[in-house]
């Protein structure tokens, strides 16, 4: 057996398990939950080994590594991606999300627009609007069931409107692109002509697929005053209830200034096990890395080939990077709430709803396919057999009222 294909029942108070997010979510505890994006694959075992090693000391005083994190981190990306990183221009940050915040917060003004390119990661959102600025969305165009970026319109927009910051998904998370080289040049190019920084979030920068090759937004020419949330093995390793965030700022000037506010608020005070976890998969989890991308890019092209053969009334766009993948369900032809009805009751799904991701994207849903493949075609056999037991377009939404966020 793969070890991917390992089923676990250990008890377990994960949040895309838990009764108290599923049922106003979706309406019913009774859904296979791929929601949420994390594994439910084991994390690779030299991981398991520095966790079990600090464990089983019994003791836990004071004790940090961080010069070691960021030297593994930078050895890392020179071996993978010949990405050369000064270890010293690193900030820790309690997690990825956390650094963005505290970026917004330094980079931009409260009433201040942050662009982000539409549909996107959810939380992007709420890390914008309670830091009391202004969500500026700039849509991903589709060019033959591919998106791209819309150079004319971010022109446009930043020409128009008081923009500070483009916050940058790269890989990007709903749709599963990874970014080339030339857009993401293009992309810098516009920035530095309108002095308007770029915080390119990077965590799923190692789960990339056979065909495409990531780029940093540091590795670019003239990219010296961006900012990549780089380094953070959550995604990559499966460790997103321990792990750190980091942040990579080469400009001197601006790496002081926000180290100095991380500092203030005692966010760089990682524990040691995310260190230690972290170290040991940076340096001897690249064996695992390599199976797993291996196993997912095969769950891919499974569900690539089901769909076109069993589903032709839904679209799947081949996903480049991440193990999300996202479906257009708008052929179907059915209402919104009805949509859900049929995910969510008929065909017992816990999928992300697109309008978590852009208001607009109602017809969409986000799958999260990093489980074991039995799983992944039982949620298919489901879909198949709900779509082929009659669409419903009577469904009303007084019945259940779906929750419009996650949290």
């Amino acid at each position: 057996m793969n070890q991917f294909d390992k089923t676990h029942t250990v008890k377990n108070n994960f949040i895309k398990n838990n009764p108290d997010f599923l049922k106003p979510m979706f309406g019913t505890t009774d859904v296979i939950p791929l929601w949420i994006a994390d594994m439910d694959f084991e994390v690779a075992k030299p991981i398991q080994e520095a966790l079990q090693e600090l464990v089983s000391r019994n003791i836990y005083s004071y004790e940090f590594k961080t010069k070691d994190v960021f030297k593994a981190i930078s050895d890392w990306n020179f071996k993978r991606h010949q990405l050369k990183l000064n270890p010293e221009s690193f900030i820790q940050v309690l997690g990825v999300l956390t650094g963005i915040g505290v970026l917004i917060r330094e980079l931009s003004e409260k009433g201040d627009h942050i662009m982000v390119q539409t549909p996107v990661y959810h939380q992007f959102f709420k890390i914008i609007e309670t830091a009391e600025r202004k969500v500026l969305n700039n849509n991903l165009k589709v060019v033959e069931d591919h998106y791209q970026m819309d150079f004319d319109a971010i022109k446009n927009q930043i020409e128009t409107l008081n923009i500070k910051v483009i916050l940058l998904c790269n890989p990007h998370n709903p749709v599963g692109r990874v970014w080339d080289r030339e857009e993401l040049q293009t992309l810098v190019d516009i920035a530095n002509e309108y002095d308007v920084t770029i915080i390119s979030d990077e965590i799923h920068s190692e789960i990339v697929y056979s065909k495409g090759n990531f780029n940093s937004i540091v590795s670019l020419n003239n990219s010296e005053n961006h900012i990549a949330v780089i380094g953070s093995p959550a995604k990559t390793f499966g460790m997103q209830s321990i792990s750190n965030g980091y942040l990579y700022i080469q400009n001197p000037k601006l790496h002081k200034q926000v180290e100095k506010s991380v500092a203030s608020l005692y966010l760089d005070h990682g524990s040691i096990l995310s260190a230690n976890a972290t170290i040991a998969a940076y340096t001897k989890g690249e064996e695992w890395l390599e199976n797993l991308l291996e196993y997912l890019e095969n769950t891919v092209n499974w569900i690539l080939d089901f769909v076109e053969k069993e589903l032709p009334d839904v679209t799947m766009y081949k996903p480049e990077g991440t193990y999300q993948i996202w479906l257009n369900f708008s052929k179907l032809n059915l209402s919104d709430i009805a949509l859900k009805h049929l995910i969510m009751q008929q065909a017992k799904l816990g999928l992300a709803p697109g309008d978590w991701f852009e208001s607009n994207h109602t017809q969409f849903m986000r799958m999260n396919i990093a489980s074991p493949l039995t799983k992944i075609k039982q949620s298919f056999y489901q879909l198949k057999e709900a779509i082929n037991n009659g669409l419903d377009n009577s469904f009303n939404e007084t019945k259940i009222n779906y929750r419009k966020k996650p949290f």
